[in-house]
């Protein structure tokens, strides 16, 4: 598989350093894989802090900036940053006011934050955590982790950070974060396996003409493989297996997010997007904002997720709110 790197072992730094001469608004310590305003903590605001393994850009580092992210850390690819990192990493989003962690549902990630939160607490940080699960292909039956943090990692990072700007309060967005969390829910289909540098060969196989629907975005196992159908008959399932679990959301307007894996053209997910509205509109669902593009990929994976997230009137205008980071920007 060619890829272009220099070596496998400097793939996060490497891109990193890139990430610091495109975006002179950020601070980018390359080596300890942190990124940060270039102005600092703003006073008097509480800091949104995530992290996670690389491999999923632009999530997380790519969402560091107004509105968003006060700082991000990257571990290695598919791998979460150890705990010294994050904590330096919350060190920098915090101005006094406190930081909230938004961490994805995998064991490394939670287990990190959290011990990074209590060195945090030590120093005399306030910090709060809401941890993602969102991804319905996995059922919380006592024997796993519960839910995959998956589309809706990008919902709760973009609203918590919108409102931390307004100056509310370390609990204020810390409830937001936790409610974007509750009222959304993703689910994925693969058409290829991703390649990590390291290894240079995909993950797993697929056929030629298998796909896999509930994968998720490390290349774990899905719930099923079909043979390769239509867009319609895709999107179909997914919206099937996503209402099974979303909380009354018929009748209800949503945030959609179509979200590419790395692999999958712009042209394929507007297709994807055309479906997901002609899915939706016969449930009463209208989608009220939208999103597509690749924002949490899996390296070069083919194939895309959906999440759909029940939206108040609060969470619309703090979606509509101004931003600006690297991977998301729109002012209003």
């Amino acid at each position: 598989m060619k890829k272009l790197i220099n070596t496998p072992d400097l793939v996060v730094p490497d891109a990193l350093r890139g990430m610091a001469t495109a975006h002179p608004e950020l601070s980018v310590d390359a080596e300890a894989q942190i990124v940060t305003r270039a102005g600092g903590a703003v006073p008097g605001k509480v800091g949104v802090v995530s992290g996670g393994g690389a491999g999923h850009e632009p999530m997380q580092v790519g969402f560091v900036g107004r509105g968003m992210l006060d700082a991000a850390v990257s571990g290695p690819v598919f791998t979460s940053p150890v705990p010294d990192r994050i904590l330096e990493a919350t060190r920098a989003g915090d101005s006094g006011a406190g930081v909230v962690h938004i961490i994805s549902n995998y064991t490394g990630d939670v287990l990190n934050f959290l011990m990074a939160a209590e060195e945090a607490e030590d120093e005399g940080i306030k910090s709060a955590q809401v941890i993602v699960a969102d991804d319905v292909a996995v059922k919380a039956d006592g024997t796993n982790a519960g839910r995959r943090g998956t589309g809706a990692v990008l919902l709760v990072e973009r609203l918590a950070g919108a409102l931390a700007e307004t100056g509310a309060s370390l609990a204020e967005v810390a409830a937001l974060g936790q409610r974007t969390n509750d009222m959304s829910r993703s689910y994925g289909v693969a058409l290829t396996s991703c390649t990590t540098p390291a290894k240079g060969t995909p993950n797993f196989e697929l056929g030629a003409n298998e796909i896999e629907l509930g994968i998720g975005i490390h290349g774990e196992p899905g719930r099923e493989r079909r043979a390769v159908t239509t867009a319609r008959e895709i999107v179909e399932a997914m919206v099937g297996a996503i209402l099974e679990d979303l909380p009354e959301a018929a009748g209800a307007p949503v945030i959609a997010l179509i979200n590419g894996l790395g692999g999958t053209p712009l042209q394929e997910l507007y297709i994807m997007h055309a479906e997901l509205e002609s899915a939706l509109s016969p449930r009463g669902i209208t989608i009220a904002r939208s999103l597509v593009g690749n924002y949490i990929s899996s390296l070069d994976m083919a194939g895309c997720t959906i999440t759909l997230c029940r939206a108040d009137e609060q969470m619309l205008a703090l979606w509509d709110s101004p931003i600006h980071t690297p991977a998301l920007r729109w002012a209003c």
